[in-house]
Order: C-alpha cells, then structure tokens, then sequence
C-alpha cells in the first residue's frame, strides 16, 4: 500500500467500497483495510471542510441523478445507484480527506537543521533557514501573494506592479512588489533586511517603514518601537556604517528609550529613577543627538546638563 500512487490507492478503496455496497463477497483483510482507512481519514476532517467536501461532491454527482436515459432499466438503474452511493460514501470520507489536503489545506514547509528552498508558484524563491517554517494557503498566488513565517528567511520575490506580495510575521508584516529581502526573528526582536527593490513593513503602533536597499528596519526587542537603519558604504573606506535615519516610540518606558538611544548614539543618559517606569510617545525621525536628547527632556518635563557624550536629566 505504502508504494502505491494517489490514483492506484483511490481506485482500490473505491472498488472495496463498491463491493461493500453491492453486497460482492468482500474478505476479511479487504475488510480490515477497510476500516483502518475510514478511521484514519475522519481524524483528519472537521465540521468545515467536511462540509465543503460535501458540496463539493454532490454538485458533481446531480448531473447523474437526474439523468432520465437508465430509468428504463431497473438492474442496470439499481447497480448504477449502488455505484454512486459507493462513491459518495467514498468521498465523504477518504475523497473528503483528499479534497481537504488538495484544495483547502495549506502547504506548510519546515526547515529542520539545514537551509531549505522554497519555490512558489508565481516564481517566487524563499530560504527558509534552520528552524523556520513558512504556510503558503492553496489560494496563492491571488490578486495578494499571501504568506505566513515563523522564524527567519530570506525572500526573492518574482516581480509584479499588480499583485503585491506580504509576509506576515511574528506582530509586523513586510509588503513588496518585487526584491530581495530578509526577515529575521530572535525572540522579540524583529528585523528585516533590504537588498534590493522596496518594501513597507507595517508594525503594530509604529508607522509604516519604506525600505531603500542596504536599509534595515529593525524593533529593536521592544513593542511599538520601529527604527530604520542605513548601511550604505562610505566612499573612502568602503565600510558600511550603521546610520539611523527614522526612530519613533509609542507608550515605551523611559528605561527602554533611553537604552535605545544610547547604544545607537554611543552616549550615556542619566535620568531620576522615579522616570524608569514612565511611558514615552515620540518621534525622533530627522533630530541629531542634542535636539533628540532637548525632546526627550521637554517631555518629561526635566532640564539638561551635558558633560561630553554623557547627558543628566534633572
């Protein structure tokens, strides 16, 4: 059985079925089969896609009910009727369970321990590194490519000015039409990596981000935080030197802001700890560090003393 195609294993259960129907001499093994059949397929089958399974197969069946030609022969009426009772009991379960897995189910792709490709069927490729997963719904490609990722992986999408591609992540989503992009997921930190074309990544109380290639949009580990930092290479050297262009806070600790800052700004702030806990809402897109520091204390109401790359909020 294990080495038998799709079409071989269908046209033998049915033909058991049949025979189970018609009352033919069935034996025992034949019986057996039977039964392991029915009760792994209904496992597999909820409420919903039985149902679908069920219109489905009666929508294809009517044409034969209804026909008015093999009325005028009762034998041949009445094992006709045996057949396609046969083959609705056959598709409620083992033909549900196929129908299921063949036009409802979503394909679901693992990558273990290595690096696995994935290609779709608009021509997209994805990499799924070790540890992800990605489910691709049997509607894909629509009017929207639609897919889902746990993990890391880095996507090569096929062009198309007409039907954007999303991936949905882990509380963030990145749309394109056409690039090369990589998402990374390490606990709550959430990142995604330009290489070429354009993407908006759209995170939950943060404001849509618009890539340019060798841009990365990044939440730094911290819930309604969003930052993009550039990484182009500079002219003499040729190193490519992290730059923030765009950082907004949304209802973030002061505790959780100021470390921001001061790993991005290489600084050091120095705040009352009766602040640690306070929530902060702002947006420090286009401020070098001294006007986004003089912000930061406009907020909370504190004044501004500076000593070299260390700065006291009072």
């Amino acid at each position: 059985m294990k080495n038998l195609q799709y079409k071989e294993i269908q046209a033998f259960v049915f033909r058991l079925w049949e025979r189970e129907v018609t009352e033919e001499k069935t034996s025992e093994k034949e019986k057996e089969l039977l039964d392991q059949w029915k009760t792994g397929v209904e496992i597999n089958l909820d409420k919903n896609h039985l149902k679908e399974s069920r219109e489905k197969v009666l929508f294809y069946l009517e044409p034969y009910f209804t026909s008015t030609d093999i009325s005028a022969h009762p034998n041949l009426f009445k094992k006709y009727i045996f057949q396609a009772a046969a083959a609705i009991v056959l598709l409620f379960t083992i033909g549900g369970f196929f129908i299921y897995h063949s036009f409802f189910k979503a394909d679901v792709y693992y990558a273990k321990s290595v690096n696995r490709e994935v290609k779709l069927a608009d021509g997209s490729v994805v990499i799924l590194l070790p540890g992800s997963q990605l489910t691709v719904e049997k509607s894909f490609p629509q009017d929207t490519r639609v897919v889902d990722l746990k993990g890391n992986a880095v996507f090569t999408v096929a062009k198309s000015k007409k039907h954007p591609f999303i991936v949905h992540a882990d509380g963030f989503s990145t749309k394109v039409l056409g690039t090369v992009f990589k998402i990374t997921q390490t606990g709550n930190n959430k990142t995604v990596d330009l290489y070429e074309g354009k993407v908006a990544v759209s995170y939950a109380g943060a404001p849509v981000a618009f890539l340019k290639p060798h841009q990365k949009w990044t939440n730094f580990g911290i819930p309604r935080t969003a930052a993009v930092i550039s990484y182009e290479k500079e002219k003499t050297s040729h190193k490519a030197l992290p730059s923030l262009l765009s950082l907004s806070f949304n209802d973030v600790t002061l505790k959780e802001v100021t470390e921001v800052l001061q790993k991005n700004y290489s600084i050091s702030i120095i705040y009352p700890k009766q602040f640690a806990e306070k929530k902060i809402t702002a947006d420090f897109t286009g401020g070098n560090t001294d006007e986004n520091i003089e912000a930061l204390a406009f907020i909370l109401g504190l004044e501004i003393q500076k000593e070299k790359q260390t700065y006291i909020l009072k």
